[in-house]
């Protein structure tokens, strides 16, 4: 080393150092790069990306190859800056003490800290780059790596621990619906909006979006055809579940645009109405919407009967329903007391006790439960464990509710009152 000026030796200094560094940086930016954008990279011809993830599929070889080459610079950048030291500064303790730290310092902050705090904060685009020279001395230094990782494998043995080179980082819907809330402006708000509901479609059932029996619109065939008929005229929708005297016993559906060819010839009947109904479908409650979604696809229908355990009718749901669910209300569904719902000056809002609380909590960003219960009504209920008059007020999940009118066994209108603070 004497025969080297010392001049070349700062050099060789220096650039050990940014050898140090660059093994560093590389380390860091290639355990936190995103391995879903490197794969999105590499589907688009990214040569480097696929190189990227080729190295973390094989996570021992990659770190192999990382640390040897890194401690073998460190371990030569501190012994020639002993070197040095010594040539300049003579052999006393005090003088190798001090270089050491002197080396000490020089690592940290050029071949650790900083190249580090680099690597992961540009990691997705530094590990395409760092990939080149990495593959490459994996390539040359195959042999060494792989002796070094056998006393490696050995040890994860004795310690009872497994060696799993492959590529675990898939991800739970909880960590997918995470990455989608915190997307930003990457994903627009509706198109969010959108995603989040998938991932709740397996914990959704029928039931909760159904259309409750009492606000079914339906043709009694047992009344007079002049009632049948002005009924006909003013419905909302076109196909109609058709009842003989009790809405249990729903014997078929009725396809209103059917009807109108055959008003047009001659007056309507009742055996007219009963030759066109088609045979109704009937859907567990407890069904998910997702499945009864495939349900619709595969058996060609639009629209289905819900049913309890004990074959009661519960209410009825249709595709466009399920759909509503995704993507919101459409324009040309019929008129909703939810979508009325807001808070007024005083912080409180008055709602029908028959609104699903799904849609009461989606409208008013509250939070009520929604695993029991489906209305307000039920939940106000199942709370009192009565029925109660008008003025009772209850506090459920935090939220104030003001019974305003109770008839017929049952809840009409309640005042929600916003809570106050955070829930």
């Amino acid at each position: 080393m004497n025969s080297i000026p010392l001049s070349a030796q700062l050099t060789i200094l220096v650039t050990l150092l940014a050898l140090s560094g660059f093994f560093s940086m590389a380390e860091t930016s290639m355990m936190a790069a995103n391995r879903y954008r490197l794969r999105s990279a590499a589907n688009l011809g990214s040569r480097g990306a696929r190189l990227a993830l080729e190295l973390l599929g094989k996570t021992d070889k990659l770190l192999g190859i990382i640390l040897l080459c890194n401690n073998l610079v460190n371990a030569a950048a501190a012994t020639l800056v002993s070197v040095i030291t010594i040539q300049l500064f003579g052999s006393e303790e005090w003088v190798l003490g001090v270089s050491t730290l002197v080396v000490t310092f020089l690592i940290l902050v050029f071949s650790e800290i900083t190249p580090k705090v680099v690597g992961a904060n540009h990691a997705n685009r530094l590990a395409c780059i760092v990939s080149y020279p990495l593959s490459a001395l994996l390539k040359g230094l195959y042999f060494i790596v792989w002796f070094v990782n056998l006393f490696v494998a050995g040890l994860l043995r004795l310690l009872r621990l497994r060696n799993n080179n492959q590529d675990t980082h898939s991800l739970s819907t909880e960590e997918l619906r995470t990455m989608v809330l915190e997307s930003g402006a990457f994903i627009p708000p509706k198109h969010r909006s959108i995603l989040l509901n998938l991932f709740e479609l397996e914990d959704i059932t029928v039931e909760d979006v159904m259309t409750p029996r009492n606000q079914i619109e339906a043709v009694d065939i047992s009344e007079p055809i002049s009632v049948i008929q002005g009924h006909l005229a003013t419905c909302y929708h076109t196909r109609l579940p058709v009842f003989d005297g009790e809405m249990n016993a729903v014997i078929g559906l009725l396809h209103v645009r059917r009807i109108l060819g055959q008003t047009l010839d001659r007056s309507l009947e009742s055996t007219d109405i009963r030759d066109m109904l088609t045979k109704p479908y009937f859907i567990p409650a407890s069904t998910p919407i997702y499945s009864q979604l495939h349900f619709f696809q595969e058996n060609r229908e639009r629209l289905g009967l819900v049913v309890d355990e004990y074959g009661e009718l519960l209410g009825l749901v249709t595709l466009e329903d399920i759909i509503e669910e995704l993507i919101g209300k459409f324009t040309t569904s019929a008129p909703d007391a939810s979508e009325k719902l807001g808070w007024d000056k005083n912080g409180s809002v008055i709602v029908d006790g028959s609104q699903h609380l799904r849609a009461v909590n989606r409208k008013l960003d509250l939070d009520l439960p929604v695993d029991g219960p489906k209305t307000l009504n039920g939940l106000v209920l199942e709370h009192l464990q009565d029925i109660p008059e008008s003025g009772v007020s209850v506090k459920i999940a935090g939220v104030p509710i003001e019974v305003v009118q109770a008839e017929d066994r049952r809840i009409k209108t309640v005042r929600i009152f916003r809570p106050a603070g955070p829930r």
